[in-house]
């Protein structure tokens, strides 16, 4: 359903377009040769190419700073940008990092003119926007937090490979057990896989804590063992303990790399509330919630909805400065949470959020989900849209709240306090009365309230 735009567009005065970066260079990044680009009056020769090697790199980099460059401008071209990225940037050049969408995006580009001489000339009117890369000391926690979570999905196809041998052979182990990786499935599957395949022996393996009970357990356990499954679920566990170690290591470098950052709050003047967390599947081993404190300044799992692994993914890619992002509405159309307006003739076709594949935008979409039933005011908001427009609007206005309420909190260095859904709701029947007596004054009646019946 499209929408008329009632407010007046704003006139603007433009001007011709003038060169902004003097010094500006382009570079055409390929698998195994760069084309670069710089001002045709600082060499006779202003377009060279060079190979990938790493010698050749610093070659480059000595010929744009021997050239007087002091931007350069290159598309994320897969994973080939990086080494040329931080060769340039550790010689003091500013490199513009540009989404290949964006050079195509401005039309003029002859077949006679190469890559690099088209990005370099965009760059020097000043028509290219940098894309956003994290600073030096969150890049390699990115990089940590990333293979982690690779380290998750693929110790969880293994996890699946175990649960479909034992329904093979007919053992109904998920039926009694919520885990079969935790205490209890782990010890009945390493016994099973020992010889043991009595099932009250088995049984017996029970933890205290679950909820099944020895005969329950027992009867699931009575099955068809054939020897090629036992052997495909050993090599299960074998490759599900080699993920376990490796998500240990990859835990320790983790520990390791949080230590190095410089604390951004004093924690024995400003202590970390103290707040009662269910501890979650898949958590580092490590005081995760400290550092995350000390890193950025504030608790982000004072936030209704962000637990420690959400609050470790939103850090790892957007990082603690937010100086990066004029205000919170630029933070929420980066994350692809805000309405994408798309208008024609006057009128808005559409408004549906742009299409990103950006990590922020899911962790923030996760906890947007979280938050449904809660008894805060983000649940209460999600509560109120979901009736409204339903469940899909209702997350990405709850992500786009939270969002703010983040950026906000690292910016200002604010903690979160949560009104609770009371208030919340007591300011939106507010909201609604101010409104409606508005509407009253402008047909010239008065809201009278309903008296309260007496009661004797």
């Amino acid at each position: 359903m499209s929408h008329k735009i009632e407010q007046k567009p704003r006139r603007v005065r433009l001007n011709s377009l003038e060169q902004i970066n003097l010094d500006a260079g382009g570079l055409d990044i390929g698998v195994e040769e760069i084309w670069a680009c710089v001002p045709e009056d600082r060499t006779a020769e202003p377009v060279r190419r060079f190979e990938t090697f790493t010698a050749d790199l610093h070659r480059l980099a000595d010929w744009l700073e021997s050239c007087g460059v002091t931007t350069v401008a290159m598309e994320s071209t897969g994973v080939y940008w990086i080494a040329i990225y931080e060769i340039v940037e550790a010689r003091g050049i500013e490199v513009c990092l540009v989404n290949a969408q964006a050079t195509k995006n401005v039309s003029g580009r002859k077949s006679d003119v190469l890559d690099c001489q088209w990005i370099q000339q965009l760059h020097t009117y000043g028509l290219l926007r940098p894309s956003f890369r994290p600073p030096a000391d969150i890049c390699p926690l990115r990089t940590y937090v990333r293979q982690r979570e690779k380290l998750l999905q693929q110790r969880a196809a293994h996890i699946q490979q175990m649960q479909k041998a034992l329904h093979l052979m007919n053992l109904k182990l998920t039926s009694v057990i919520s885990d079969i990786t935790g205490l209890t499935g782990m010890q009945i599957i390493r016994a099973l896989l020992r010889g043991e395949h009595n099932p009250v022996h088995l049984a017996q393996f029970r933890d205290p804590r679950c909820k099944s009970s020895e005969e329950e357990i027992a009867k699931a356990l009575t099955g068809n063992y054939q020897p090629e499954q036992l052997f495909t679920l050993r090599q299960a566990v074998e490759a599900f303990d080699f993920y376990t170690q490796q998500l240990a290591n990859c835990d320790t470098e983790l520990e390791q790399h949080y230590a190095c950052f410089e604390p951004q709050v004093d924690i024995v003047e400003q202590p970390l509330p103290d707040k009662p967390q269910r501890r979650r599947a898949n958590q580092p081993d490590f005081d995760l919630r400290t550092f995350l404190y000390l890193t950025s300044g504030v608790d982000l799992t004072a936030v209704d909805g962000i637990d420690l692994l959400l609050a470790q993914e939103i850090l790892a890619e957007v990082g603690t400065d937010m100086s990066k992002w004029k205000s919170a509405k630029h933070f929420a159309s980066w994350l692809g949470l805000a309405p994408n307006n798309r208008s024609s003739a006057g009128k808005i076709k559409s408004r549906q959020t742009q299409k990103t594949k950006n990590r922020a935008n899911t962790a923030f979409r996760l906890a947007a989900q979280s938050v449904s039933r809660t008894q805060s005011a983000f649940g209460a908001f999600f509560r109120r849209i979901k009736a409204k427009h339903g469940a899909p609007i209702a997350i990405t206005a709850t992500a786009h709240k939270i969002a703010r309420m983040v950026y906000h909190m690292l910016k200002d260095r604010v903690p979160y306090s949560d009104p609770g859904a009371t208030t919340y709701n007591e300011q939106q029947r507010q909201r609604s009365l101010r409104h409606l007596q508005r509407q009253a004054l402008k047909h010239g009646m008065t809201l009278v309230p309903e008296a309260q019946p007496s009661v004797s």
